[in-house]
């Protein structure tokens, strides 16, 4: 009983968490004001996302309803708030390039049931470490391909079909660049104005709801000839569509593999990024993987709805939190609020020019973009610095879904090199005074080697951090610098955490070579932890217990019998 309550305790949303407390008539009114709020914000964003990202404009409000509901209804967040963001742009983009709707929609579904998966498996702890120059790389350049693709319809350019490289893309923007639509350039201007000002002069009023209204008002009013919402996408439904399942295709499903892994990532990051953003501005702590359950299945329901992929946005949800959200059921009303506009506006939402959708957009690749953390970064170590521009230019040039392999790939052989660099495995019988500054905190160690007697013909040795594979191979060659064959070679183990089946391979290793030279080989420091994988992996049967001891003084007692046989 008590597991199975710890169980339900881990994986409980937070909206059951509040309704347990009790759900105060004092919350309802700010959580319907600042769902309201969010869901003004969101009405743009969402069209832009989908525009943006290769499908109609519904589909984007159709993920701001059912996967903004989910996410706030299952989720590990009190003020999340979910649904399209700019992180999927470019890989959206490119699916429905390669295969259409069909094959985006079973891509979402593989990446919402992987999100179940690494939920319930409790890796929300783990994909929170992913390193800063990774998630700032990719995002840099998402930001960069958002601004790229919105270059058309800025300056109303006539051109049927971009190319699909960035290098390309720019190359014909510059040769076309004489038939620019002045029209259009005004009226992104003008938006891009509207939404500076009303960021720095009215923070609390959405600019993009004030350009888009401004926008359709000036081509109804003075009949503009520029291409809006209805030229290019035709009407919108006021309703939700009867929920559907994508025809399943076996083949495409394989060939869906890579893309569904990097929806499933970018979700996953992108969401408990947004949700421990959240947690700094409230003081609350989110739960993780009951997160990354919430965001599973809202992809999966944004898919039967006709929706594409939804995470968590970090914008919104600190407007959530900056209009005086108390609940996770202000996230709930943000995605009715967005079906009750989608529903009563929908007839006025396609007179809006795509010149100011392309102006929001770029305000959006601006503020992702992050330019200042990505200049930090260069400034800072070179390894970083190398992830940081390799995750960048392959996310440019490449393909987002390479990037990220790559990326995570590097970040991962970074942290190795720098566990690396801080384990060692070293002579620990050291004169006073051949210790370095960096070394005199050890001189107040009572179990200092220097302040042990040595008997004659004895070796000490110790390894300082996690033993695993990227430094087992530092053992294999200590025999050989030692320069002579030791009676007895103790081994200090009591500042290694944690061995992994390499580090014990490499023991069992080193025990077989001073067996064959006749040296006795002793370890020390070990603890409880170390001992159970040792007797695990079958070390313990190999050594002998006799040679296996929790503490220095101990080893040397053994060594001093050794010396005295």
């Amino acid at each position: 009983m008590g597991v199975k309550q710890n169980v339900l305790d881990l994986f409980s949303p937070k909206t059951l968490v509040v309704l347990k407390e009790g759900y105060k008539r004092s919350y309802l009114l700010p959580d319907l004001i600042s769902g309201t709020t969010v869901a003004v914000v969101a009405l743009p964003l969402a069209m832009a996302f989908a525009i943006a990202s290769g499908v109609g404009p519904e589909k984007g409000l159709y993920t701001a309803i059912v996967a903004g509901i989910l996410i706030s209804l299952l989720g590990g967040s009190r003020f999340q708030i979910g649904g399209p963001t700019g992180a999927f742009v470019v890989i959206v983009y490119d699916i429905v390039m390669r295969h259409g709707y069909e094959g985006l929609a079973i891509a979402t579904l593989m990446a919402g049931l992987l999100l179940i998966v690494m939920g319930l498996l409790r890796f929300g702890v783990v994909i929170k470490y992913i390193p800063y120059p990774v998630i700032t790389g990719f995002t840099t350049g998402i930001a960069f391909i958002i601004f790229t693709s919105q270059v058309k319809d800025f300056l109303g350019l006539d051109i049927a079909t971009l190319p699909s490289e960035f290098l390309p893309k720019w190359e014909l923007y510059l040769t076309r660049i004489g038939e620019s639509n002045l029209i259009n350039v005004a009226l992104a201007l003008a938006a891009i104005g509207i939404i500076l000002a009303f960021k720095r002069h009215f923070p609390r009023i959405p600019g993009p709801i004030v350009a888009v209204i401004a926008g359709a008002a000036a081509v109804s009013f003075f009949g503009l000839p520029v291409d809006t919402i209805e030229s290019r996408f035709g009407g919108i439904p006021n309703t939700l569509p009867t929920p559907s399942l994508p025809a399943f295709d076996f083949e495409m499903i394989k060939s869906l593999v890579p893309d569904a892994l990097t929806i499933a990532l970018l979700a996953a990051i992108e969401s408990l990024l947004s949700a421990v953003v959240a947690d700094g501005m409230t003081g609350r702590t989110h739960k993780s993987n009951t997160e990354l359950i919430a965001q599973g299945t809202a992809n999966i329901g944004s898919v039967f709805f006709g929706g594409i992929p939804a995470t968590g946005a970090i914008a919104r949800t600190a407007t959530n939190i900056k209009s005086g959200a108390m609940t996770p059921f202000s996230g709930i009303i943000h995605g009715i609020m967005v079906a009750l506009f989608m529903f009563l506006f929908a007839a006025w939402i396609i007179k809006v020019p795509m010149a100011v959708m392309a102006a929001i957009l770029i305000v959006v690749s601006w503020n992702m973009s992050e330019m200042h953390h990505f200049r930090h970064i260069l400034q800072g170590p070179r390894s970083d610095a190398m992830v940081l521009l390799t995750t960048f230019t392959l996310t440019v040039l490449v393909d987002l879904t390479v990037a990220v392999q790559v990326g995570v790939v590097l970040a991962s052989l970074l942290f190795i090199k720098r566990i690396v660099d801080v384990t060692q495995v070293q002579n620990s019988r050291l004169k006073l005074s051949e210790l370095d500054a960096a070394s005199e905190e050890r001189l107040d160690d009572p179990d200092m080697i220097t302040k042990k007697h040595i008997p004659e013909g004895t070796e000490v040795y110790e390894i300082d951090g996690p033993f695993f594979f990227g430094v087992a191979d530092r053992l294999k060659w200590v025999l050989e610098t030692i320069g002579y064959t030791p009676r007895v070679f103790i081994l200090r183990m009591r500042k290694v955490p944690v061995i992994d089946t390499t580090g014990m391979h490499a023991l069992e290793e080193f025990y077989l070579r001073c067996h064959r030279q006749g040296t006795r080989f002793i370890l020390s420091g070990v603890n409880p932890d170390l001992e159970r994988a040792l007797k695990k992996y079958g070390f313990y049967a190999l050594i002998g217990e006799e040679n296996v001891y929790d503490h220095i003084d101990k080893a040397l007692k053994a060594a001093e019998a050794e010396e005295a046989a």
